[in-house]
């Protein structure tokens, strides 16, 4: 595998970015700019009715962001000049069609004729998304992305990306079931999927039944094909798609596992949104957290963003052009810098010590090490000590007393089945013993370095991160910053 720089590839080249508002999206599109202006062009779909709303979007979901200061002081007041002439915002939706909800032909036609790279970046990452959105933009989108593409007639490569990398560096072929079931049919899952909608309307059903009746179905699916989740599991089946369908197109697809914050660029730290890891850190750091659930010896594969789209640009130069050179890339860490739960505790533990979180008394919550509950065994006996005993004593005392703790006894209720459905729906993770096979991408990354390419400007080794000085220094610093935004 041979291929030249990066920087010279980006110039005068026109780019699709889908899920441009998105964690990822966002960073990619930060660095193209950064370091190649001479970009000739980067088409952004989002989803928005209209060109104002879009440009709203734009303005308030994207280069409002602190990701841009960097931007922001290179072009100073001719930032909004530069912008306007790179950037084209195109309204739309990966779930709608084959055109992805472009309803403005000429700009469809335009994208047709000048697009060289579309990079799909567009997904619900939600473990416990309703069914019929997480196929319509994970499984159905990625087709129509594809389908789009094919139109393209100056188009090098298309990049698809998928979360959580499941152990080996290999395709799906349609139909593959993790767990050896046969009968996993795409198109029926669409049917089965309008015919329960059309079945909860028939009943008269509220919005919310329907939205809890299509959470359930997606993870109901998933299990009967081996999947832990309805995002992995469509995310899977739109891969199969892609596969299936691309004919002689390039592609090149990146599996990152957990993302989390930049660890350089454009500056260290910066993060969006609160995410599973930082969940837990943060309710560590305010005291709510009392137990882990878990293999506390376990690897947790985490990637920080910036090298997931150091990775994903490095791709693009490596597979464009060539149709029959496609690879799969995990972007992770598991096999050469594993990272444990331990690990997390331990940096947890160190950081909110010397930067207590303020509790809303004005005091300093005092952190400890928290109790560790290595199976499901201890965690239904727990529960049962816990909380289940006070539920039943509840229950009777309500009863008792004409229903008088009854607000009381279906919070507590509540509170209890969503704990115990958070634990089922990330069980899988929780006690998982493997890694992530890199093994693709440590070629790119080995041919990136041969052929001398920019490494410094585009490093993704993960062997390059000091886990302890990135948590305690870098990540969450960020996370609490963005906590407390």
């Amino acid at each position: 595998m041979e291929f030249g720089s990066v920087v010279q590839f980006l110039e005068n080249k026109t780019i699709l970015i889908t899920g441009a508002t998105g964690f990822l999206a966002k960073i990619l599109l930060e660095k193209i700019l950064r370091v190649q202006p001479n970009v000739k062009k980067i088409y952004l779909l989002l989803r928005a009715a209209d060109a104002k709303s879009a440009s709203q979007r734009l303005q308030n979901e994207i280069l409002g962001k602190d990701l841009f200061i960097l931007l922001k002081e290179k072009w100073g007041a001719d930032l909004n000049s530069f912008i306007s002439k790179k950037i084209v915002l195109v309204p739309g939706d990966i779930s709608y069609d084959d055109d992805l909800g472009v309803k403005d032909s000429d700009l469809r036609e335009e994208i047709w004729s000048q697009l060289d790279v579309a990079v799909n970046l567009a997904a619900t990452t939600n473990f416990y998304e309703r069914y019929d959105v997480a196929l319509g933009i994970n499984t159905m989108g990625a087709k129509h992305v594809l389908c789009f593409a094919k139109k393209c007639v100056k188009l090098k490569l298309i990049l698809p990306a998928r979360g959580k990398g499941l152990i080996l560096e290999t395709a799906f072929g349609r139909g593959d079931a993790l767990n050896g079931v046969s009968g996993l049919d795409i198109d029926e899952e669409k049917r089965l999927v309008d015919q329960k909608l059309n079945e909860l309307r028939a009943e008269g059903a509220t919005s919310e039944a329907i939205k809890e009746a299509m959470k359930d179905m997606g993870i109901e699916r998933a299990k009967v094909y081996g999947w832990p989740n309805t995002y992995v599991f469509t995310k899977a089946m739109g891969e199969m798609l892609v596969g299936d369908l691309k004919e002689n197109l390039s592609v090149a697809i990146i599996r990152p596992s957990i993302v989390t914050s930049t660890l350089k660029e454009p500056f260290p730290g910066w993060v969006e949104g609160i995410r599973t890891i930082d969940s837990l850190a943060i309710g560590y750091a305010k005291g709510r957290l009392t137990f882990f659930l878990g293999d506390i010896t376990g690897i947790i594969d985490v990637i920080p963003a910036d090298m997931v789209v150091n990775a994903i640009a490095v791709a693009m130069v490596a597979h464009a052009n060539r149709p029959f050179d496609d690879a799969i890339y995990q972007v992770g860490s598991s096999v050469r810098n594993p990272l444990t739960y331990s690990n997390l505790q331990d940096f947890g533990f160190d950081y909110f010590t010397e930067n207590p979180w303020t509790g809303k008394d004005g005091k300093p919550v005092k952190v400890g090490k928290i109790k560790v509950l290595s199976s499901m065994a201890n965690f239904h006996r727990y529960m049962a000590i816990r909380y289940l005993l006070l539920l039943k004593g509840l229950e009777v005392a309500n009863t008792a007393f004409c229903h008088y703790f009854e607000d009381t006894y279906r919070d507590l209720n509540r509170k209890i089945k969503f704990v115990m459905k958070l634990v089922e729906l990330y069980r899988p993770y929780l006690f998982f013993r493997g890694v992530f096979d890199d093994m693709n991408t440590e070629k790119l990354r080995m041919a990136a370095e041969e052929s001398n390419i920019e490494t410094d400007m585009f490093y993704f080794d993960p062997k390059g991160i000091v886990w302890e000085d990135y948590f305690t220094k870098i990540h969450i610093p960020g996370v609490v910053k963005y906590e407390f935004k």
